[in-house]
Order: C-alpha cells, then sequence, then structure tokens
C-alpha cells in the first residue's frame, strides 16, 4: 500500500501535470479552447473544466459532503478562470492530504456517486483515482493540442520526477 509520502509525491505530480497542461492550451484564441473537437468531451476547456470539477467533487467528499455537484464549464470561460479554481482546490487538498495519518489511508471511505449510488473503497483508493482520472484527460488534452495544429507538452510522471532531480 502507498504510505502518506507517496501519496503526497502522487499530488505534486498532479498538480504539476495540472499546471503543464493549462500552461500548454493559455496560447490557445478564445475560438481554439472552446472548439467542439469531438472528442469524450466537446473542447479543450470543457476537458479542463471535468479535471477541474471532479477534482472538486472528491475534495468535497473527503470532507464528508454527501452529495457534490458536478462545476459548470460556463463558469470558467478562460484558462486565467481554470488556473484561480485549480489552485485553491490544491490549496485546500494540501491541508487535507497533511491531516491524514498513515493509518487513515487504509481506512473504509464510504461515499456516493454523482447519481446516488452507496459505494466504499479505501481511502488511498479515491486517493489514487484522482490522480489516474487526471492523467487520462490530460491525454485528452494533449490529442487536442494536435488537433490544433498546436504544440502538446509533456506531463509523463518520469518527466515530473527528472524535473525534480533536476531541481526545476
Amino acid at each position: 500500500m502507498m504510505n502518506r509520502q507517496d501519496i503526497f509525491t502522487l499530488f505534486e505530480y498532479n498538480s504539476w501535470a495540472n499546471a503543464r497542461a493549462l500552461g500548454a492550451v493559455e496560447p490557445l484564441t478564445s475560438e481554439e479552447f472552446l472548439r467542439d473537437l469531438k472528442n469524450s468531451f466537446p473542447s479543450v476547456r470543457d476537458t479542463l473544466v471535468h479535471i477541474l470539477s471532479a477534482e472538486w467533487i472528491w475534495l468535497r467528499r473527503w470532507h464528508g459532503e454527501s452529495q457534490p455537484v458536478v462545476l459548470a464549464v460556463t463558469d470558467f470561460p478562460t484558462v486565467a478562470s481554470l488556473k484561480d479554481r485549480f489552485a485553491a482546490i490544491e490549496r485546500e487538498r494540501r491541508t487535507f492530504l497533511e491531516s491524514l495519518s498513515e493509518e487513515g489511508l487504509a481506512k473504509p471511505f464510504p461515499y456516493r456517486d454523482l447519481v446516488g449510488n452507496a459505494h466504499t473503497l479505501p481511502l488511498v483508493h479515491s486517493l489514487q483515482h484522482v490522480v489516474n482520472h487526471g492523467t487520462y484527460h490530460r491525454g485528452q488534452v494533449t490529442t487536442m493540442l494536435r488537433q490544433l495544429g498546436r504544440k502538446p507538452v509533456g506531463t509523463d510522471m518520469s518527466r515530473f520526477s527528472l524535473d525534480r532531480a533536476a531541481g526545476s
């Protein structure tokens, strides 16, 4: 099982990768940012809001809220608005993660999905899920950037580790 330090590292990676993805989409025009590219979520904006919304929903669940709601894509018209909300969520999540004990990671975590079905899994698995989910959808953003003729940015965990080791 992962320990607290492993979880901290995963979420440092997640923050780093989100920042790189947001930086890569910053040069897009508004039209490109909102263009329907026929993906899982229509646009770059919608895909990033989906990542953001999932991170927010899981954070709400970890704080004991029973039925958090999905964030509205229309509340995020620009990359700057997304960056601000990601930063706020990351600050709140850091405080939550720092409150966890090694033993707490293995404890059963009951929650309800978005349609109200009850589930339970170890807390550590829900934490891992959030990072894995973001990785998947950042890959979709990479594909969308290529569709737009833009340069994608690497967000692999190996790149994160190499950058950290190099002090960048």
